[in-house]
């Protein structure tokens, strides 16, 4: 294992003193450090980079960002290493999923598949193939972290002396928050009205069965913009990526094949196959959604005003309401808003949707607003009653108020103290060997590097 080890410390020298680029911008590949038995690559760094700046994660120089993402990549060789000692396994579901979200992410981002293409260089299979490596690695990662600080606590005298710590002139301010509650009334559709949306899509199918090109009517009549701008056209996805129903239909179409009418829940559907390789497809749909009629949402806002006015006569509160006539799955709950970024019910006036920060900004405490229009999770037009249940003032943080938010500070700094102590042992027992020229890198950690 020695040997190994200094053969690839070796490797490593020869490699530094080969510079990436060659004449025309042409990229070499080549190795940047050594972790044990393991060795990180500088395409390993770009790659991360890339994904980096697709993500808006861009901030300071290039050089520094590539030395956060190398440190990032030895402290998960490290743990990669552990997982290997401790058997440690990800299911092929977890990494599948993630991976999937991601590529969404991307393609979204870019604009199409082509545009990821151009970017990394590689077909798109190639990039979610090596994605997909990325990802169970840090899976992995993660398990082994979590194992790290499962035993890390913040008790109470840990927050208080944790509290007492911090400068007077360095405790953060907390902004004004709000926790919100909300009475939602959804407009039912009707079956005349999705029928006469899959009345429509059965003609858009006889038109292409006839000669028409799908590509053509997906521009006109398709209601999903993205894919109607490309013809239909999706894309290579795998299993997973798809609402269950369309996915069924996709895999199960020949090439060229058009598929009878679907429903998901994003609407109704017609599919073409271009093109299947493996357990991927790449298709061309139609989509036409059905839509709350005009009728259905005057009558569902009528039906909240004349709510909000037994609440504001004291006729029944807020949460007797939320309990008997919303059509959210929030009632348990009084209609309570969770903040998806926090996890917590309060939220800071910027993580507010723009509508919704409008109103409650001429709100006060225990106040009811009028029906408030807004779109369900599905995109269905609907109209809504807010009403704030807590409002704080701004101020500095201070245990009375803000005892959870100090706990969780409290709580992130031992975990990184655990990890700092498990770093500092491994990287001890460790072959660790950096690139010259990263070696000027500000790393969080102190490595115990080979010189």
């Amino acid at each position: 294992m020695k040997i190994r080890s200094l053969i690839i410390i070796a490797l490593l020298q020869i490699f530094c003193k080969s510079n990436i680029y060659a004449q025309e911008a042409q990229i070499i590949d080549r190795v940047v450090a050594v972790v044990g038995q393991n060795i990180i690559l500088q395409s390993d760094i770009e790659e991360q980079y890339k994904q980096y700046r697709l993500q808006g994660g861009i901030k300071g120089d290039a050089h520094s960002i590539r030395c956060q993402i190398l440190e990032d990549l030895l402290f998960q060789k490290l743990l990669l290493n552990q997982a290997e000692l401790d058997s440690v396994e990800v299911t092929p579901e977890q990494i599948e999923s993630e991976v999937s979200q991601r590529m969404k992410y991307s393609v979204a981002q870019l604009g199409s598949e082509e545009a990821l293409e151009k970017l990394y260089g590689k077909p798109v299979a190639d990039i979610r193939e090596e994605l997909t490596v990325i990802m169970r690695n840090r899976y992995l990662s993660e398990q082994v972290q979590a194992k790290i600080v499962e035993g890390v606590t913040a008790t109470p005298s840990d927050v208080r002396e944790f509290y007492r710590n911090i400068p007077d002139d360095s405790i953060p301010m907390i902004n004004a928050e709000y926790e919100i509650a909300q009475l939602v009334k959804k407009p039912p559709v009707t079956l005349d009205e999705k029928l006469a949306v899959k009345d429509r899509l059965y003609q858009l199918r006889s038109r292409i069965l006839k000669g028409d090109r799908f590509s053509t009517l997906a521009l006109l009549y398709s209601e999903d913009p993205r894919s109607a701008r490309k013809g239909g056209e999706l894309g290579f996805h795998g299993r997973g990526e798809f609402a269950p129903e369309f996915e069924a239909t996709a895999f199960a179409l020949k090439e060229g094949e058009i598929s009878e009418v679907i429903e998901t829940e994003f609407g109704f559907h017609i599919l073409q196959l271009i093109e299947r390789r493996g357990d991927y497809v790449n298709v061309r749909h139609i989509l036409l959604t059905v839509n709350v009629s005009a009728e259905a949402l005057q009558k569902a806002y009528v039906e909240l005003d004349s709510i909000a006015n037994l609440i504001r006569n004291d006729s029944m509160t807020f949460d007797e309401a939320v309990r008997r006539f919303s059509d959210e799955d929030d009632k348990v709950s009084g209609g309570v808003l969770v903040n998806e970024m926090t996890g917590s019910t309060m939220f800071a006036p910027d993580e507010l949707d723009q509508t919704v920060s409008v109103v409650v900004n001429r709100l006060e405490v225990g106040e009811v607003s009028s029906p408030v229009p807004m779109k369900t999770k599905k995109d269905k037009d609907a109209y809504r009653l807010l009403m704030i249940k807590k409002k704080t003032k701004p101020h500095k943080a201070n245990l009375k108020e803000d005892y959870a938010l100090v706990q969780q500070w409290t709580l992130q700094k031992k975990r990184e103290e655990a990890i700092n102590k498990w770093i500092k042992s491994k990287s001890n027992k460790s072959f660790v060997k950096i690139c010259d020229d990263f070696c000027d890198c500000d790393f969080r950690f102190d490595w115990r590097v080979i010189k």
